[in-house]
């Protein structure tokens, strides 16, 4: 008999469908498209919009002011945003730039579009700061009329008002001003990080010389001017806190019309320093944009360095016997700054802190490798100090790897069969894959770098260890060969394991981009939670991302045929997207779907997955719940008899989940 007393859920129908529009997602999940910390990403999202227009050459200042009442105007004398009636949407330019996803001068490349590079890319930036100011205003300034209006929390309050102005002697004045005022319940704190600001806007001035970047405090009347006219050098100089032992490697490179892979204007600038001591210095710009994260250009730069080096060192022979070098070797001691510029770079999420254009990798090494290498042999003496830096640098870690081999070799547990291991012993450079499946496990041995990577295949999906007792764990085949393979016993969240027996630095699940491939990663991550917690407090397990497609480009123009990657649909259809608009005919591209990791070949596995330059590795981080918050959510997913509020928390949160069934 049903209980009278269970509420009855509410009706599902077509009215409880609920679509979100204008800039009502950003309010919604302000966390998806910007930092929510502080507001210092939506004043950034206006920075660049000024520095992309000095950087096409429009515009030699930008001014910030601290307001005493928390606003921020950002100021610029560029162009101006166009404040005219947009063809097709028929509503001012200037207004959908800031009340439309999607929106911007940054899209239509070749085509007459308002910017060949740009850090701006997604249409996103300033309907997020607008969005999520209580009241925000702008002002451009172009062909002789200044165009005004303002809005709160992204609706216009004040409709376009246009008049003529003059600046005094004749001349036009040109340029934009936005003054926003961020809604402090979209961040923890409302205040700027000073630091974090004034490094920002130096940052911009170094990698512009000869623009004027000025920030006025209201508050304090203090006013700080950067101009840089020695570039790269100079800031790398003076923020550098030990000196160099051989003197800087500065360069840049860009490709010209008749390149046959890049297009015009894409390369690099740079400037290396080595030192033995102090902290290294490194950063990194993707036009203009600070990349805090790194990715790709970064890699790029290291592989340029390192292949440049080990053929001095090879050339010469200096190398000493038993000695192998790696890149970490000669990048180790390595300060730079770096700006690269890319046509159509693709970031990591919305804040773009990571560069993840594969194509970046060869870009800034076919510029720096060669740079260097000539550098190097017209300055022998210092390339003989740089290659011993790194030579002392490759005899320091293998020392290290030989005293943890030792350590190793007086216990009694024996490898598992299936572990194919790699052959370095440096703890920081090695990683284990645990793979799905011995046939993914074979692709996963050929295609990876025997040097650091090692591969132990999974047989099906491992058990269900939340509520396993500890004494009980190693009873199971897969589970024994994964601890025993990683070297170090299962323990609780307060227990102090003996760490020294780690084998690998990065111990990554690299499973198919299906469902049993999810359930797999959730299973080996409930493992390593319950039984193995301190891995994922210092920062050694991954998850690893397959691309669920490929697709097949066809040549066009000076580029030729390609294959590039996309990790879900929404990549894919950006790719399409970007294909479309490179002029190629509809489905002259071909789409393939891989059904599991088996079906790609070792190249291809290598190439997505393994590679450190060009794949996705996500590290696993506990986030802002502290342990007892995840290990409740954790019992609901996994506990045995915890049916009904696996329910609840699907019925809640069903929505958010894309399953690819």
């Amino acid at each position: 008999m049903a209980d009278k007393n269970i509420t009855a859920s509410p009706a599902y129908s077509e009215s409880s469908i609920r679509v979100l529009k204008g800039l009502e997602p950003v309010k919604q999940r302000p966390g998806m498209y910007t930092r929510t910390d502080n507001p210092l990403h939506i004043i950034q999202e206006v920075l660049d919009n000024s520095a992309d227009e000095a950087l096409a050459g429009h515009g030699k200042k930008i001014k910030v002011t601290l307001h005493i009442d928390g606003s921020v105007t950002v100021e610029d004398d560029g162009r101006g945003i166009p404040f005219g009636m947009h063809p097709e949407e028929q509503a001012p330019v200037v207004e959908l730039v800031f009340t439309r996803l999607h929106a911007g001068g940054k899209f239509d490349k070749g085509k007459g579009g308002a910017y060949s590079f740009s850090g701006g890319l997604h249409g996103v930036g300033v309907s997020v700061t607008n969005a999520l100011s209580t009241r925000l205003e702008v002002t451009s300034y172009r062909e002789g009329k200044a165009a005004s209006l303002a809005f709160s929390g992204g609706d216009v309050i004040e409709p376009l008002v246009v008049r003529p102005v003059s600046n005094g002697n004749g001349d036009r004045k040109s340029g934009t001003t936005v003054r926003a005022w961020p809604d402090a319940k979209y961040f923890e704190s409302s205040a700027l990080p000073m630091a974090e600001l004034t490094h920002l806007l130096r940052s911009k001035a170094v990698l512009m010389p000869g623009v004027t970047v000025t920030l006025t405090n209201e508050k304090t009347k203090d006013v700080q001017t950067w101009v840089f006219k020695g570039g790269l050098r100079d800031y790398l100089m003076q923020t550098l806190t030990a000196d160099p032992v051989i003197p800087m490697f500065e360069n840049e490179g860009f490709a010209d019309s008749a390149h046959e892979t890049f297009a015009e204007g894409e390369g690099a600038s740079w400037c290396v320093a080595f030192t033995e001591d102090g902290q290294p210095v490194r950063e990194s710009y993707v036009n203009l944009i600070p990349t805090s994260a790194g990715g790709t250009h970064e890699s790029g730069l290291r592989d340029g360095l390192f292949t440049a080096v080990k053929s001095f060192i090879d050339f010469h022979s200096l190398l000493p016997k038993g000695v192998k070098l790696m890149p970490e070797d000669v990048f180790a001691r390595a300060s730079y700054v770096l700006s690269a510029k890319v046509l159509d770079p693709q970031f990591q999420g919305q804040i773009k802190e990571r560069l993840n254009s594969r194509d970046a990798v060869r870009l800034v090494s076919s510029f720096v490798r060669p740079s260097l290498e000539l550098w190097l042999n017209q300055h022998v003496d210092y390339g003989k100090k740089l290659a011993e830096l790194a030579i002392k640098a490759a005899q320091t870690r293998q020392k290290a790897g030989q005293k943890v081999e030792k350590r190793k070799g007086s216990g009694v547990a024996v490898l598992p069969g299936k572990l194919t291991d790699c052959e370095s012993k440096d703890l920081a450079h090695n990683e284990v894959f645990l793979v799905e499946g011995d046939s993914a496990g074979g692709s996963a041995k050929m295609g990876r770098d025997k040097e650091s990577q090692a591969v132990l295949p999974l047989r099906g999906k491992v058990l269900n260890t939340w509520e396993v007792d500890r004494d009980r764990l190693f009873a199971n085949t897969e589970i024994h060969d994964i601890a025993v393979a990683i070297g170090v016993d299962p323990h609780g969240p307060n227990d102090t394991p003996d760490m020294s027996g780690l084998r690998y630095g990065k111990v990554c699940i690299l499973s198919d981009a299906d469902v049993d491939g999810s359930h797999i990663q959730v299973l080996l991550l409930t493992l390593f939670f319950r039984h193995f917690p301190k891995l994922i407090e210092t920062g050694h397990v991954y998850v690893a991302r397959p691309p669920l497609f490929r697709v097949d480009a066809p040549a066009r123009g000076k580029k030729p045929a390609s294959k590039v990657y996309a990790l879900d649909e929404g990549e894919l259809t950006a790719i399409l997207d970007k294909l479309r608009k490179d002029g190629v005919r509809e489905n002259a591209w071909s789409i393939s779907r891989f059904k599991g990791l088996g079906e790609m070949s070792a190249e291809q596995l290598w190439d997505t997955t393994l590679n450190p330059d060009t794949r996705r590795l996500l590290p696993v981080q506990l986030g802002n719940q502290d342990f007892l918050q995840t290990e409740s959510l954790i019992t609901k997913l996994m506990g045995k008899g915890e049916a009904a509020a696996r329910r609840e928390l699907m019925e809640l949160h069903g929505d958010a989940v894309d399953i690819d069934i």
